[in-house]
């Protein structure tokens, strides 16, 4: 059984309750106390740090490449397609809004993506025109032959800038936003599993043991690909993102982000080193997981992109191999709603969760004073 201490304090009733300590329960726990600041928030994570994709990433601050755009707006529709590349263009400003580009190692170097036919390049004109609302620029991509050379890419066609885009920290971003939300008197669990949750009309148990459990008014959901056992009924499928990074290499001429084949491959200096991350298009089933692990299939093949593409006639050495998970769905549009009363959710960010949930998060604020008394309703992200 717990102290009276400790249920006093720690294990004491709290107005909302987040689950999940990534980007997405961070920006949200921030919109909540910045909009609301007498309202209790305690943060619940069952990792001892933030895991899941928020650590685990490649530090892209991802506006999305060309081809990516395109194949969205033929599976989406260009509305829903605009409204996802606003919130991320929106997301990274507020990123640097927020904190110092050094405190978080924040470059906006330009991505770039790496096109080895022309189909593409028939539609920059158009979709340019489709971005000139959001970034206001006249040519959000443009066609850079001449940098071809300039990073070593020799064996590759086209190459298509996009000054939108960055790199960034992951971990240094994640550190700067608990501090954050610690000024704004955040509380939080780590280490600590949620087990069950209990909706009654008066409040909700989250239930942390046998003997444990805190009392809330509302529950936020941030648990993005491990979400499938707290909200069943979602279209969450995880997805599983394999990285590599090289030891330094001499005379790196490679600089800034870029992706290949609409985005499942993406690289990036980081430093002197190359990191690599992607290519589960060649194993969707066996990467349709939530568990951290590499396999020495894509590892292989990540390292057989390595030397085509990216370091052709160069020499180099694997530092680190990690893992992280994503959650995807049928279509890239995030699932930020209502689920009953006292129950939201902000989850499925299709591996952009450090460009969206900035903007995610103050979605949320809005959602969960607007619905609180209203009856058992669903919200859209779209509605």
């Amino acid at each position: 059984m717990n102290s009276i201490w400790e249920l006093e304090t720690f294990y004491r009733n709290r107005d909302i309750i987040i689950i999940g300590a990534g980007f997405s329960g961070l920006w949200t726990a921030l919109s909540i106390k910045e909009k609301y600041p007498g309202k209790s928030v305690l943060i619940i994570e069952r990792n001892n740090i933030p895991l899941g994709a928020s650590t685990r990433n490649a530090g892209f601050a991802c506006f999305g490449s060309l081809t990516e755009v395109i194949a969205d707006s033929q599976k989406m529709g260009w509305d829903k397609t605009l409204e996802l590349v606003k919130m991320r263009f929106d997301g990274l400003q507020k990123i640097r809004y927020y904190f110092e580009s050094e405190e978080i190692d924040f470059e906006l170097n330009g991505g770039y993506e790496i096109v080895n036919d022309e189909e593409p390049l028939q539609y920059i004109h158009f979709v340019n025109e489709k971005l000139k609302s959001i970034t206001g620029l006249e040519q959000t991509y443009t066609l850079k032959q001449e940098k071809i050379k300039e990073f070593g890419l020799g064996k590759s066609q086209f190459l298509i800038e996009n000054t939108c885009e960055g790199s960034l920290h992951s971990g240094k971003l994640l550190q700067k936003l608990l501090e954050k939300c610690h000024e704004l008197k955040v509380e939080f669990l780590f280490g600590t599993e949620v087990k069950s949750i209990e909706e009654n009309p008066e409040d909700i148990v989250v239930h942390l043991s046998k003997n444990t459990s805190v009392k809330t008014e509302q529950v936020v959901y941030c648990t993005n690909a491990f979400s499938s056992i707290l909200l069943e009924h979602e279209e969450i499928i995880p997805a599983r993102g394999q990285i590599l990074l090289t030891e330094p290499i001499d005379d790196l001429k490679l600089k800034g982000t870029f992706h290949y084949d609409e985005g499942f491959y993406y690289f990036r200096n980081l430093g002197n080193r190359i990191l690599l991350g992607g290519g589960r298009n060649q194993d969707f089933k066996t990467e349709e997981t939530a568990i951290f692990e590499t396999t020495e299939f894509l590892q292989n093949h990540l390292e057989g992109f390595l030397k085509e593409v990216i370091l052709p006639d160069q020499e180099f050495k694997i530092a680190l191999r990690w893992s992280g998970i994503m959650a995807m769905g049928p279509e890239k549009t995030p699932i930020v709603k209502q689920l009953s009363k006292r129950q939201f959710c902000a989850v499925r960010l299709s591996g952009m969760g450090v460009a969206l949930a900035p903007k995610i998060g103050e979605i949320m604020a809005e959602m969960i004073e607007e619905r609180r008394d209203n009856a058992f309703q669903f919200f859209n992200l779209h509605t």
